[in-house]
């Protein structure tokens, strides 16, 4: 069953996004579900079996396109089709928004996740990204 988060559940997305890798040391994960879930462009998806948090995915849009970040099923669940669930959730969500195309980054080495991706149809479109920390901190990988 796939649905939004709620309050109760946003320390087990935490563990979840940690039980995946997914958290750095320069993201706070609190807050980042605090902000997708505050804004109406954005949500938190929550896959749960047996009423237990397997997955999760942030997903969002700027008005023109949409975007999934920290997409994850716990190690114990995966290969189940968990993610294919919440993708699909995730897209159901952005169209419901009038939202035509679904974008993502992965990091260059992750060869596992894009292989999932491109399973699921996503195909690389060559961009380069650039960012910059607005409070002055230096570069992050």
């Amino acid at each position: 069953m796939i649905g939004e988060a709620a309050d109760a559940d946003v320390d087990a997305i935490v563990a979840l996004w940690r039980a995946c890798g997914l958290v750095r040391d320069w993201n706070d994960p609190t807050g980042d579900i605090a902000r997708a879930r505050g804004g109406a462009g954005s949500a938190i998806l929550i896959g749960r079996d047996k009423g237990v948090v397997v997955g999760s995915v942030m997903v969002g849009h700027d008005g023109h396109r949409g975007w999934f970040y920290y997409l994850s099923v716990h190690p114990d669940a995966q290969r189940r089709g968990h993610g294919r669930a919440l993708v699909e959730a995730a897209e159901r969500w952005l169209a419901a928004r009038g939202i035509d195309k679904a974008m993502l980054m992965i990091r260059p080495d992750n060869a596992a996740v894009r292989a999932f991706y491109e399973k699921l149809g996503y195909f690389d479109q060559p961009r380069t990204v650039l960012a910059r920390w607005l409070d002055g901190r230096e570069p992050t990988p």
